[in-house]
Formats: C-alpha cells, sequence, structure tokens
C-alpha cells in the first residue's frame, strides 16, 4: 500500500513539476522571445537547465523549510495528505496553463498548503500574513517602476541602448562544416547583439531564481513525508524541462507577443525590473511570487509607453519648458530633434492597442488570482471534509 502511495505521490509530483515548467518560462524568457531574441526551443532549453541549476544549489534550502514555516506542526504532512495538496498545486496551474496564462506556482502552492493548515488548525497565521503583504506590494512596485519607465524614461533609455530589431533572425546555423556553427544575422548589428545577449542573460538568472523557489512547490510536501530530495529534485528538474519545451509555448506567446508589443530595448527593462524584486524579495527569506511580478511589469512598461503624454522636463518644470521637446528624450542620434508633443506625424506615433491589449492584460489578472484561489479553497474544503479519513 506504501509502495502505491509512493508511486501515487511522484507522479501528482512531476505533474506539479510540468505545470510549473509551463508556468515560469513565459516570465522568464517571454520578453526574449517577443523581441525574436532566442527561440522557444532555446528558451525551454536554458530554462530547463538553470532551473536545474538553481534547484539543485539553493533550492534544497527552500525544500528543507517551506513546510515548516507555515504549518506549526509538520506531522500533517503525511503521504496522503501531501499527494492531495500536490493534486490541488498541479490541478490550479494546469488550469492557468491551458488559457496561456502563467499563474504564480508560490502563490498555488503555500495557498495549497495554506488550506491544509486552515482545515486542520495549524497555520501559522502571522507568517501567511507577513508573505501576503508582500505579494501585494512586489507587483505593484513592478508594475509602476515599469510604467514610469515606459511613460517618462523609455526614449531616452532607448537612444542610450539604441537596440533596433533588424530584418531576418538574429541567430542562423552555419552548416558549412561537418558540425553546424551558430552564427549571427546577415543584418544584426552589435548593439543589437549585445542586447540580446543581455535579455538571455537575465532570462538565465530569472530561470534559475526560479528554480531556487518553485522546485520546493512540486516536491516539498514529499521530502516531508521521507522521500529522498536528491531523487526528488531530479525527477522535477525533468518534469519542469518537459512542460518548458511544451505547453510553455502558450504562456511565452502570451508575455512574449499578446499583452505587449516588445522590442529588445523593452525587455531588457522587464528583465531587469523584476528579477531586482524577485532577488530582492528572496534575500528577505519571501517566496518571490515570480510569475505575478514578472508579468506585471510587462503590463506596466507597455501601459506606461501606451500613455506617455510628456517628458519629465515638462512635468517637473511645468510652463517654462515649452521648448522642451520628446525629441530631446527620443532622438535617435545626438542633435536631432523630434516635433513637439501633439505634432508628431501620427503615422510615428504607437497606439495603445499597438503597446498594450486590455483584454489580454484583464485575461492574465483575473487567472493569476483564480488559481491560486482554486489552489486554496480546493484544498481547504477536501481537508475538511476528509480530515477523519484521512487521519
Amino acid at each position: 500500500m506504501i509502495e502505491i502511495l509512493l508511486l501515487i505521490g511522484i507522479g501528482v509530483s512531476l505533474f506539479v513539476g510540468f505545470n510549473i515548467g509551463g508556468a515560469t518560462t513565459g516570465p522568464a524568457f517571454g520578453p526574449a522571445v517577443g523581441s525574436d531574441a532566442i527561440s522557444k526551443t532555446g528558451a525551454a532549453a536554458l530554462m530547463s537547465i538553470f532551473f536545474f541549476i538553481g534547484a539543485w544549489t539553493i533550492g534544497r534550502r527552500v525544500v528543507d523549510t517551506l513546510g515548516s514555516e507555515l504549518i506549526t506542526s509538520t506531522t500533517v504532512f503525511t503521504m496522503e495528505s501531501s499527494i492531495v495538496v500536490l493534486f490541488f498545486i498541479g490541478g490550479a496551474l494546469f488550469v492557468g496553463n491551458y488559457f496561456g496564462v502563467p499563474a504564480s506556482t508560490s502563490m498555488t502552492a503555500v495557498g495549497a498548503i495554506a488550506g491544509l493548515g486552515v482545515a486542520t488548525g495549524e497555520l501559522d497565521w502571522a507568517v501567511m500574513g507577513e508573505i501576503a503583504v508582500w505579494w501585494i506590494v512586489a507587483p505593484i512596485v513592478g508594475f509602476w517602476v515599469s510604467g514610469m519607465i515606459g511613460r517618462y524614461l523609455y526614449p531616452r533609455i532607448n537612444r542610450w541602448v539604441a537596440i533596433d530589431n533588424t530584418p531576418g533572425a538574429l541567430w542562423e546555423l552555419d552548416r558549412s562544416g561537418a558540425i553546424p556553427q551558430p552564427t549571427t544575422g546577415p543584418n544584426t548589428t552589435r548593439r543589437e547583439l549585445t542586447g540580446a545577449i543581455v535579455v538571455i542573460v537575465i532570462g538565465s538568472l530569472m530561470a534559475f531564481s526560479s528554480g531556487t523557489s518553485n522546485i520546493a512547490n512540486a516536491i516539498a510536501p514529499l521530502v516531508g513525508a521521507g522521500v529522498d530530495m536528491n531523487m526528488m529534485i531530479i525527477l522535477g528538474g525533468v518534469a519542469v524541462a518537459v512542460g518548458a519545451f511544451t505547453i510553455a509555448r502558450r504562456t511565452l506567446d502570451t508575455l512574449g507577443n499578446d499583452i505587449t508589443d516588445l522590442p529588445l530595448t523593452a525587455a531588457i527593462i522587464v528583465a531587469i525590473v523584476s528579477s531586482a524584486i524577485v532577488i530582492g524579495l528572496s534575500a528577505i527569506g519571501i517566496p518571490a511570487s515570480f510569475v505575478i511580478i514578472a508579468t506585471m511589469s510587462i503590463v506596466g512598461l507597455g501601459w506606461g509607453r501606451a500613455t506617455r503624454p510628456a517628458t519629465i522636463p515638462e512635468v517637473v518644470h511645468g510652463e517654462g519648458t515649452e521648448g522642451v521637446s520628446v525629441g530631446a528624450l527620443a532622438a535617435e542620434e545626438p542633435g536631432e530633434e523630434l516635433p513637439p508633443i501633439g505634432e508628431e506625424d501620427p503615422a510615428d506615433i504607437p497606439s495603445a492597442a499597438d503597446l498594450f491589449d486590455p483584454s489580454t492584460t484583464g485575461r492574465v489578472i483575473v487567472m493569476q488570482n483564480v488559481v491560486p484561489l482554486l489552489s486554496t479553497v480546493g484544498a481547504y474544503v477536501t481537508f475538511t471534509l476528509l480530515f477523519t479519513l484521512v487521519w
């Protein structure tokens, strides 16, 4: 009987890992894919590698602590209860992935564990409250920082970085030799190549960060029930890789193309803002809502670019700056001035629909709240009704 439960538990854990791969690949590499810096297959490969490195190193610490911080008594983590918790984590994440919306694995997992804790009276409300506050604050910070950059600083940053997508692919395979060698495309500029490398490196860092925290969401309940951690990290890493190569393609489309049009400069901004917040939260011991922060950073930047009304000098100095124009921030070359705000050629101004899709954004925000709610309520109701049968 124990062996059967173990196999069921491992199977459900792999299902969770599969959905984690689908949910977290989009936020990590959506900007890079959306800006054509890397293909979906390349993104999946890098996601698999760096997620596993993060899981095998720092991730084991999170596995050790996840079950003991939220739940005051770890005796509630039996093999049966662990299977139920993992079932609701995987099932809720699958709903989000099915609709092409990456949900927060941390929120979903903590929600399921919290449902168990409330049903058994073992939830540490102080810890839960601290985590919940940061989960509210961090996405707002990501949205507004990215929004203000897009609204007031993006033209100047774009001028400094000067990374514009050129026609054709960034990378090509040279098949003239015995072994195909990757080369840059015929029209790829040095700055474009540098920007592509930067956004890919940052995406890899985000994948590493995801591994450090999210592997625990797939395997911590079973490890707490006595299953070998090293074996589960390996199996979990494989399951994440499968999800990254398959179902993650939907979330890559959503975060790379559907929400906002991301040129390479924008992709770099989103990656830097979201990864900085995630690393900052990890440093103070808060399980970061990786997906929510990255998604809201993308939404914020798209909204900021679509609603840019004035430059910083105009806002700061008011009426005394009639001579300051958009060109002071957005000129492509030193000394080049663009027309003042209100006098631009309409054909040169991207519309809100080009930069920011409200309908897609609404679908993302709704689903990212519904998915954790499904795992929390589902686990609570199940453990409340079946408490006497499970224990």
